[in-house]
């Protein structure tokens, strides 16, 4: 059975899930808006981009006359809640080092989320699913924070961490999905890939 699909996503975490699945695929651009709407709820939010990341990565095959193949598109998004307004605070990627501090302290010891949402899209629609998991961190000293914003990786990631490299040493805990975390949640994403009639056993 061909498995081969478009990834709508430049992101090398989730094009190394994909390549452990035994998924064939090219990555295709999927450039799109990623601008929060007014009042919209993170996990509202990265599903919508999951889903118009799709929808762009279509547009991209029809105008450059590729072939039609399933399109896998993903969105991560680290979210914070504010007890004292009642309101989620949305984590993009940080924007320079100083908003990377900035999220890393706000991040300190406390538990937020971190929701991922993928999105297959056929020729009979787009589907999408959301995996959100809670993940907690230790009080964080100014100086591991200066040193771990210094290392350079905090700056292409939502939350300004990454889960897999230096910051595993800030997590106490995470209840929930570490490939979602990662930005690619292996469950959700394996049976989005079904329903598309990819199989990967």
């Amino acid at each position: 059975m061909n498995k081969k699909i478009y990834l709508a996503s430049r992101s090398p975490r989730r094009a190394e899930i994909l390549a452990q699945l035994g998924v064939s695929f090219e990555v295709l651009p999927a450039d799109i808006d990623e601008s929060v709407q007014a009042f919209e709820l993170p996990d509202a939010y990265v599903t919508r981009l999951a889903e118009e990341k799709a929808l762009a990565c279509l547009n991209y095959v029809k105008n450059n006359a590729l072939p039609v193949l399933p399109i896998l598109a993903a969105d991560t998004t680290v979210a914070l809640h504010d007890p004292k307004s009642d309101s989620w605070r949305i984590l993009g990627k940080p924007e320079d080092a100083k908003d990377a501090v900035a999220m890393l302290k706000s991040m300190s010891g406390q538990s937020h989320y971190v929701h991922t949402a993928v999105a297959v899209l056929t020729a009979q629609g787009t589907f999408s699913r959301l995996s959100s998991t809670q993940v907690e961190f230790a009080e964080l000293a100014d100086e591991e924070i200066n040193a771990y914003v210094a290392s350079g990786e905090p700056m292409d990631k939502a939350g300004a961490y990454g889960i897999q490299g230096l910051a595993s040493t800030f997590i106490k805990k995470i209840d929930g999905s570490y490939s979602g975390v990662m930005g690619l949640p292996i469950f959700e994403t394996s049976q989005l890939l079904k329903q598309a009639g990819i199989y990967l056993l």
